[in-house]
């Protein structure tokens, strides 16, 4: 049964989204009997193009793709490269995880309200600096050319590379390789960007593709940062299929299928601008300059971190003041009175939301992480790693709104309705993933000595799991789980198609509250969103500590 696990989680993984690619695919060329399609036309296609702004949201779909990736993966590498072996690497091997705990809405929210023209920052420079006595007249959030969009999910973005590259280093030595070119006399930081960076970026190829694909079609973040007239790709096909008239369903079909066109556009053009930096780089790998630009990419890689660092940290400071702000006039810098009263008309509300919240992430984790050992062990046993791993990521590089929207349309041709278990189910599509990723390495480099010193005491494989084994990994396995709690609060798409709307949590609760501009009741809801996965973390952190308190090698990172 073992021996089976590797197969069935990449059927679980592969099947219900080619299902959803082949469902998306017959509404787009007309073929809908339950809508009266019975027939294949071009009809849908024809209604696509002549929506008004169409190119526009096109382009902007692909250019937040391809600019978020690039700005995103040079901030990694350059801060990698600054901070190779420094106190600062230690610090952030222990603190990538919890980094991933802020849920893309409640960061996009806090950016909102940090860059707006009465936001944060610009209270704390007016008037002195600026001389501003009322907000300007500058549209920075939902700016036409997507920019407030970028910044929102570079600030998300970094972390999962950089979970993802501190997970592939340990595959690489990089330590032997920098003091290698170190003794040839390079400069620490172009050392590794010459001597890691090249070995290292093939490794994270697919992470990078994921971030692509998912900045490209990205639904709650481009509704709370994104442009709106016209919107994203993305969010035009949520509108047409949540319109009234069900004939629009053939026209997000349509749009659903343009949008996996538009990120495979974007996949494309970064596989050029691979080829050409392989190209381009070659020659400056083996040029010889040890110092050339050392003092400033150092700068700029820790620049980079430490502004996104702190964006992100700010923002969440003004989601914390919002929802406690009461009469608050521009520019004073805090707010003249401060109250409970968001807090107490949002709590009755809360309940419900919370409670489906924490049974999905939580039913969707324990799955995954069912899953995930099984997996682990089968390889462990068999001595061989399983092929077709790079399936994992096939739900992370189809852009959700694609292959969803198809399954929805699978369900409703099937009659199966609504349910949590539905729900639960499309979330462990995305949960899985990250919850082997975040497993993976710890579990593959687990000391095999122990496990053949309980071989010679006669113990067998099954009581060697359960009582060597994860015992011993106990703090990287509440980590993933944490990991993958956090993923399943952060889910908008699919709770919202897959629920049909009728199942409420609270990240869907706080980007519908979006569109009402009432920052008070969006930061009471925010905060509640950030603050249920950090919790998670902190569980994480603190109860290997507790467990095994005479135990320290046991206790996860010191």
């Amino acid at each position: 049964m073992l021996r089976l696990m590797p197969t069935v989680v990449l059927a679980l993984l592969a099947g219900p989204i080619l299902a959803g690619v082949a469902m998306v695919l017959l509404p787009a060329f007309g073929h809908l009997p339950a809508l009266g399609g019975e027939t294949f036309s071009l009809a849908p296609w024809r209604e696509l193009l002549d929506q008004p702004g169409l190119a526009r949201s096109v382009s902007i779909s692909l250019a937040s793709g391809l600019i978020t990736t690039a700005l995103s993966l040079a901030a990694v590498l350059l801060f990698l490269a600054a901070a190779a072996d420094t106190r600062l690497d230690r610090w952030l091997h222990r603190a990538v995880s919890p980094l991933l705990a802020l849920p893309h809405a409640a960061a996009a929210f806090g950016l909102a309200f940090l860059v707006a023209p009465s936001g944060l920052l610009a209270r704390l420079f007016s008037p002195g600096l600026t001389g501003w006595e009322r907000p300007p007249d500058l549209l920075i959030v939902q700016d036409p050319w997507g920019l407030g969009l970028m910044a929102g999910l570079v600030i998300k973005e970094i972390p999962f590379l950089m979970l993802m590259s501190l997970a592939a280093l340990p595959q690489l030595d990089a330590p032997r390789r920098v003091a290698l070119a170190r003794s040839l006399g390079y400069r620490p930081t172009i050392a590794w960007l010459k001597g890691v960076a090249p070995a290292l970026y093939p490794l994270i190829r697919l992470p990078v593709y994921a971030v692509i694909a998912f900045a490209s079609s990205v639904v709650d973040v481009a509704m709370i940062l994104g442009p709106t007239l016209p919107p994203t790709l993305a969010v035009s096909i949520l509108e047409w299929f949540h319109d009234p008239d069900l004939e629009k369903r053939f026209l997000a079909s349509a749009g659903a299928v343009l949008q996996l066109g538009v990120t495979l556009t974007a996949l494309l053009v970064w596989w050029g601008l691979e080829c050409l930096a392989r190209r381009l780089g070659r020659g400056w790998v083996v040029n010889g300059r040890r110092r050339g630009g050392e003092h400033w990419l150092s700068l700029t890689g820790r620049g980079f971190l430490v502004i996104t660092t702190l964006t992100a940290g700010l923002g969440l400071g003004g989601l914390a003041l919002y929802s406690v702000a009461g009469f608050w006039r521009f520019p004073e810098t805090l707010p003249t009175t401060l109250t409970l009263g968001h807090w107490q008309t949002a709590l009755p509300l809360l309940g419900g939301p919370v409670t489906n919240t924490l049974i999905i992430a939580a039913s969707a984790t324990l799955l995954a992480m069912l899953l995930t050992l099984a997996t682990l062990e089968s390889e462990q046993r068999s001595g061989r790693r399983i092929a077709g791993l790079s399936l994992l990521y096939l739900p992370l590089i189809v852009p959700q709104i694609a292959f969803l929207f198809g399954l929805v349309v699978l369900m409703e041709t099937l009659g199966i309705r609504a349910r949590l278990a539905l729900v639960i189910l499309a979330h462990l599509l995305f949960v899985l993933p990250y919850t082997f990723l975040s497993m993976a390495e710890s579990y593959r480099c687990f000391d095999p000595r122990w496990t053949r010193l309980a071989l010679t005491l006669g113990h067998s494989p099954n009581a060697i799991f359960w009582r060597v084994r994860l015992p011993m990994l106990l703090a990287s396995l509440l980590t993933a789980a944490a990991v993958g709690m956090a993923v399943s609060i952060g889910q908008y798409l699919p709770t919202l198609l897959l629920g049909a709307g009728r199942i409420a949590t609270v990240t869907t609760e706080a980007v519908s509250l979006a569109s009402g501009g009432n920052r008070r009741v969006i930061g009471v809801w925010a905060l509640v969103q950030a603050a249920l996965p950090l919790l998670g973390f902190i569980i994480a952190m603190g109860l290997p500590r507790l467990l095994w308190s005479n135990r320290r090698g046991m206790q996860g990172a010191p």
